[in-house]
């Protein structure tokens, strides 16, 4: 009987840090202890393959890859009713601003379900997205979210700037969000074309990117 209780008491402390750690989010370690209590709980979830949270490049253009695990992803059945473990995902790309009111920042960090989020310009349209963005023209998810069916995606044409880039996983019919991953990434100026800096009081968009992790 002790067994039995000790067992329930073990899954229960089990469900409770899950929900704790889908809700509040962490740094990589605890984004790691996510990931593996979900895999032994059978649960969705996705990781950003690329590009690495804080990796810096010069081209204007970046390709998308994400690991999915416990959850098929169902091209033929885009958009149609809700299948459990299988649906597709959205990719939501933003550009940080590069000179941030402190006070939206500190309501972004504080902000654990994310409602307040500190959102710049969207680059989820066709110009840059290319096919994901037209399809999202399509269901008028365009300024929003990219859906995808596969697990990459091309972005090009991003002007210099922090981005952030949030990838979730959504059924068949792009309802309930499954599991999310959020990284971010700077693409640098041109050489002799220096960052601005901000006005007095303003907190430039690296640390913000860095602050938002």
């Amino acid at each position: 009987m002790r067994v039995r209780k000790a067992t329930f008491a073990a899954l229960g402390l089990t469900a409770v840090a899950l929900a704790v750690a889908l809700v509040f989010g962490g740094n990589e370690e605890s984004e790691g202890a996510q990931a593996s209590t979900a895999a032994v709980a059978g649960e969705p979830t996705v990781s950003i393959v690329s590009p690495r949270n804080g990796a810096r490049q010069s081209s204007h253009a970046v390709v998308v890859k994400v690991g999915v695990e416990n959850f098929q992803l169902a091209p033929s059945q885009f958009g149609r009713e809700p299948q459990i473990g299988e649906g597709h995902l959205r990719f939501s790309l933003n550009r940080v601003p590069d000179c941030v009111d402190p006070v939206k920042l500190e309501h972004a960090i504080n902000s654990p379900l994310g409602k307040e989020r500190l959102v710049g310009a969207s680059f989820d349209y066709e110009q840059y997205s290319g096919p994901n963005g037209l399809l999202a023209e399509e269901i008028g998810s365009a300024g929003s979210y990219s859906p995808a069916t596969r697990p990459d995606i091309y972005y090009h044409a991003l002007p210099p700037g922090f981005f952030r880039l949030i990838v979730s996983l959504v059924q068949n019919n792009g309802a309930t969000p499954q599991a999310h991953a959020v990284t971010n990434f700077q693409i640098l100026n041109p050489p002799g074309h220096p960052t601005k800096p901000c006005a007095e009081g303003k907190v430039p968009s690296a640390k913000a990117a860095a602050s938002l992790r």
